[in-house]
Parts: C-alpha cells; sequence; structure tokens
C-alpha cells in the first residue's frame, strides 16, 4: 500500500471512488473504475483502506442491478445503478471476485451478486438451443448456444475466492458445474474434438487478464480448490514447457499501455506469472 503499483493507482482516484470518466466505468478499457478495481484486488490491496472502500461502494452503487444482483456494463440515466440490460456474466464474477477479495463478503449486495451467478451461470456445451428470457436474450457472445469460458472462468473465480466454511450449498453446486464443464474442455480444448484448442489465446500467459481467461488462472483456481483430475494433465504441462531455463517464467500478454499504470513488461520475466505457475506446480507437486 506504500510502494509500487498500488499507491500509483491511488493517486489517480477521483474523490467518489472511481477513476477516469466516472460513467465510463466499464468501457474505459482498461483504466475505468472496473479494471483499476480488480488490478487492486489482485495485488492485495488493503480492504480497510478508505480508498478501497470508496472504489468498492461506487462499484456496487454504479455497476450493479439492484433487483436481479448481476453487475452491467452501464448505468441507467434515471437511477444511476446498474442497467438491467447491461449485467454480463465476465463483469459480475469479476466483480463479485473483486468485491470478496477487498472486504466486502459480508454485504448483503455481494450475496445477491453470489444468488445471480448460481441462479444464471451457465455450464452447457454447445446445446441445441439456447435459454430464452432474461438474461439470456440479450448477447449471443455471452448467452448463446455454447457456454461463455470467460463468464464461466469468472464465475469459478468469485465462487473459489468464498472462504470454504462461507460457502453455501447453492455456492457448491455450482461451483461442481462449473468445474465439470471445464475438465469436459481439458481446461483449454474443444470437448467434442479434445485434440483440437478451442483458442490459441488461452495459452498465452497474462497478468491482469481483465475480462480474458487463461490456463495458468484456471489452473490456479484448480488448485487452491484441490481438484486433482487426469484432464488437467495436458495444460499443466504446458505450464512447465513455459518456464525458461533460469526457472522463471514470462510475461506473454498483456494491456500495457491501456490500464492506468504498466504492471510488468510483456515478454519479460514476470514476477507475477512466475509465482502463479509455481503455486500451480506446486500444489500438483511437480517442482
Amino acid at each position: 500500500m506504500e510502494n509500487g503499483i498500488v499507491p500509483e493507482i491511488l493517486a489517480e482516484q477521483n474523490e467518489d471512488g472511481s477513476w477516469g470518466t466516472p460513467a465510463r466505468f466499464y468501457t474505459d478499457k482498461y483504466a475505468g473504475t472496473v479494471w483499476t478495481l480488480l488490478i487492486l484486488a489482485e495485488m492485495a490491496a488493503d480492504p480497510d483502506d478508505q480508498r478501497i472502500r470508496n472504489a468498492c461502494e461506487f462499484i456496487l452503487k454504479h455497476s450493479q442491478d439492484p433487483e436481479s444482483g448481476g453487475f452491467s456494463y452501464t448505468e441507467s440515466a434515471r437511477s444511476h445503478t446498474g442497467l438491467p440490460s447491461g449485467v454480463i456474466p465476465c463483469l459480475t464474477g469479476n466483480m463479485v471476485y473483486t468485491l470478496i477479495k477487498l472486504g466486502h463478503i459480508n454485504d448483503s449486495r455481494v450475496q445477491k451478486a453470489l444468488e445471480w451467478i448460481t441462479d444464471y451461470q451457465r455450464t452447457d456445451d454447445a446445446v441445441e438451443e439456447a435459454p430464452a428470457g432474461g438474461p439470456y436474450d440479450r448477447y449471443e457472445m455471452c448467452w448463446g448456444r455454447h457456454t461463455c469460458h470467460m463468464g464461466a472462468a469468472k464465475a469459478l473465480k468469485a465462487l473459489a475466492a468464498i472462504p470454504p466454511e462461507r460457502r453455501s450449498h447453492d455456492n457448491v453446486k455450482k461451483m461442481d458445474e462449473i468445474i465439470d464443464y471445464f475438465l469436459k474442455h481439458h481446461i483449454y480444448k474443444k470437448s467434442h474434438s479434445p485434440n483440437e484448442i478451442s483458442r490459441p489465446g488461452w495459452l498465452k500467459l497474462g497478468f491482469p487478464l481483465m475480462y480474458q481467461t487463461d490456463i495458468l488462472e484456471l489452473l490456479g483456481i484448480f488448485a487452491e480448490l484441490r481438484i486433482m483430475d487426469p484432464r488437467l494433465t495436458d495444460a499443466i504441462a504446458v505450464i512447465r514447457r513455459k518456464q525458461m531455463a533460469d526457472g522463471r517464467w514470462r510475461l506473454e500478454t498483456s494491456n500495457n499501455g491501456k490500464t492506468l499504470v504498466d504492471i510488468e513488461k510483456k515478454g519479460q520475466p514476470s514476477k507475477w506469472i512466475t509465482l502463479k505457475a509455481l503455486r500451480v506446480l506446486n500444489a500438483y507437486r511437480l517442482r
């Protein structure tokens, strides 16, 4: 909180707890409040710092749809709360993860957002017909015939952030569904063609990932949850192959130039990727 990236970010904060143009909390990629707050959560900023609390309150007031509990990429011009038609799964998962990490698990609004995840997050795999009705009838990329990989990843990240003793039956049930979904895909492959990679971009390691995901983020969650399954073997092998001779890993993709502060240099050894990779290998006893 006193040196490095976190105080640099906090120095740019507006009085209302936001960053940049307040109303562009999501659409200003990746310097808006949503993305900046996510970075602070990833870097373990102090939840008791008043500036952090102000930022969390800003997002809860302006991004969350108070009726459904999901988080929206835009606010209502009338109420200045999250616009229901803008609620999307990856954002909801990211903000629930962020708010839990930043000390808001007991907030009733966060609990309502967790209910949104357990009620609406999909885990189906190329169904014949996409679900109908809200929130499923808005965005093909989020709610089409196949579950959005990024939405499922961020939902799992949020649920895994709940301390084990605090997880409800519905939390655990949804987590198990999402875990099964990713195991069917061996994390990064096509479930119906397991020899094919779904998206090559998921094999490039980055930090922070914003709404995207990669194999290291998902393996990190699986390791934290102590999920042991042979269908993780291929993804773990990819991580091992990427380790350099000196024991470190490179940052292969980044949003430098778009965030308020650049964290590390693309193509260079990364302390964040190295830390996360070593945690995965240690969890699976491969060091």
